[in-house]
């Protein structure tokens, strides 16, 4: 049977919750669209994560793969685009190191593109009435670190697995501690990676369709 791994990470910032576990680590185990799921979760750490996620992929040996990670302030399932080769820390990672204009992989390309199919799994997030769109940014923290690692271990390998990264909104327990910022509950969330999974699983070819950006 075909392998998926799904990522999500520990809390950090100082939030008591991170809301890409709790939604991810309910697929523990499950068989899904003819694979089973297998989950892991992954330090806010920039010295371990990709390590951590790398051990996991050599072990696993994957079909596809799916990683998840908080962004608080977002207010919709971010689907995203392009990893970049650079680790730039607004705040500290949970081991307090913060590090500016740093490679994640030092000669390694500038960007890798996910290799999920991103805008058939927003067309389908929305279909079924969950706010998506693609986004052009992982950021420059943990999140992004992961998605460039994942992607730079499918190129050097020669992998024929596939792989990207979601980012989501708060819970609503979050924000609630943070006036004004959008959230999403676990319920929803894992809708919508139970629908990102049957897009990721069926589909070979991307649609194409607008899902640029201005700003």
């Amino acid at each position: 049977m075909k392998t998926v791994l799904m990522t999500a990470f520990e809390p950090f910032g100082g939030e008591r919750i991170n809301p890409s576990w709790e939604a991810v680590r309910s697929f523990d185990g499950r068989e899904f669209g003819g694979a089973r799921i297998v989950v892991r979760q992954l330090p806010v750490v920039f010295a371990r994560c990709g390590q951590v996620l790398t051990a996991a992929l050599e072990e696993l040996q994957p079909h596809r793969v799916l990683c998840v990670g908080q962004a608080g302030g977002r207010s919709d399932i971010s689907v995203e685009r392009v990893a970049i080769n650079v680790n730039d820390a607004r705040i500290p990672d949970n081991d307090q190191q913060q590090p500016v204009d740093q490679p994640i992989v030092a000669g390694g390309p500038a960007a890798y593109f996910s290799t999920l199919p991103i805008k058939a799994m927003v067309a389908a997030l929305r279909e079924v009435g969950i706010p998506a769109s693609v986004s052009q940014t992982a950021g420059t923290f943990t999140c992004n670190n992961v998605m460039y690692h994942l992607l730079h271990w499918l190129q050097t390998t020669g992998s024929a697995a596939r792989g990207g990264f979601v980012h989501i909104p708060y819970m609503p327990q979050q924000a609630a501690q943070h006036p004004g910022a959008p959230s999403m509950s676990t319920a929803s969330v894992i809708q919508a990676l139970e629908t990102s999974l049957e897009v990721i699983l069926s589909t070979e070819k991307d649609i194409r369709e607008v899902g640029g950006a201005t700003h």
